[in-house]
């Protein structure tokens, strides 16, 4: 069989429809985190001393921009990398995955600018900011249904997910929403409580890095009309088992990953069908 026909076929296999003659792909482009608002009180502090207050800029961010073909406006998706920053399954195939689906895509790389190597031994950096920084930029963007955008993260990332579309969260503070999101492997929160969208969990039942009981408690502490949270969970999978630079495993402090082809190719398909049902409407 000719390597076209292969990958149409596989394509087919997954329920994915592959976009023609895509456009400016991987473009690196420059923008900055959303900025942290000032407080009422601070404010209202700050007007009782004479201190007149200026507004906190936002980080300096680099982000990677790739788009289907035509002129939109298209869906999109903002993409949120791990600890380990901007790994090649982030970076190049989650992108060209999702371009061929129709969507506009904006690869966030927190830590360039930051001067950080990795996280995965050390602090994190509040990448909620980040997230929003990237959809405002989106927002600016002729090509861009900012109306139809959702937030996929891995890992870390994944967790920064859910920590902006949280209720009570910051999500309150921003100027523009995102309509759906996606966290693959990430540590949640028992007591986060309800999100402010439709949300897909996809995690491995051997996963230690991120282990899933907190997203089950979570779950089990859903209001009643509060958007779905939907967990998809993988038996005798590991952390980054979408990832295929992890097909040989690794361990690190302790904790295995390793791509799992079978988990990958399920959880394709479960964010292919979410993202179709959330934003393509």
């Amino acid at each position: 069989m000719k390597p076209a026909r292969l990958i149409i076929c596989l394509a087919a296999l997954l329920g994915i429809t592959l976009a023609e003659n895509p456009a400016n792909a991987d473009e690196l482009v420059r923008f900055e985190s959303a900025p942290v608002k000032l407080s009422a009180f601070r404010i209202r502090k700050a007007a009782e001393q004479g201190e007149i207050l200026s507004q906190p800029p936002g980080t300096p961010l680099l982000g990677y921009l790739s788009r289907p073909g035509g002129n939109g406006p298209f869906p999109a998706v903002v993409v949120m990398h791990g600890c380990e920053g901007m790994r090649p399954s982030v970076k190049d195939l989650w992108p060209k995955r999702l371009v061929s689906w129709g969507y506009v895509v904006l690869v966030v790389d927190s830590f360039t600018t930051r001067n950080i190597k990795d996280t995965c031994r050390s602090s994190l950096p509040d990448r909620v900011f980040d997230a929003y920084g990237a959809l405002n930029f989106l927002a600016k963007s002729s090509f861009v249904d900012i109306r139809r955008v959702a937030l996929i993260g891995f890992s870390t990332g994944g967790t920064a997910t859910l920590e902006a579309t949280k209720i009570e969260g910051n999500e309150q503070l921003m100027e523009h929403k995102f309509k759906a999101a996606v966290a693959y492997y990430p540590a949640c929160g028992a007591s986060q409580g309800n999100a402010t969208v439709p949300t897909l969990i996809l995690s491995g039942d051997r996963d230690n890095w991120s282990p899933v009981e907190p997203c089950r408690k979570r779950l089990a502490r859903l209001g009643d009309d509060a958007p779905p949270i939907e967990l998809n969970l993988y038996k005798g999978v590991y952390h980054n088992f979408d990832a295929p630079e992890f097909t040989a495993g690794k361990r690190v402090l302790g904790h295995i990953e390793k791509y799992n082809p079978d988990a990958a190719a399920k959880s394709i398909r479960s964010v292919y069908t979410f993202l179709r049902t959330s934003l393509l409407k």
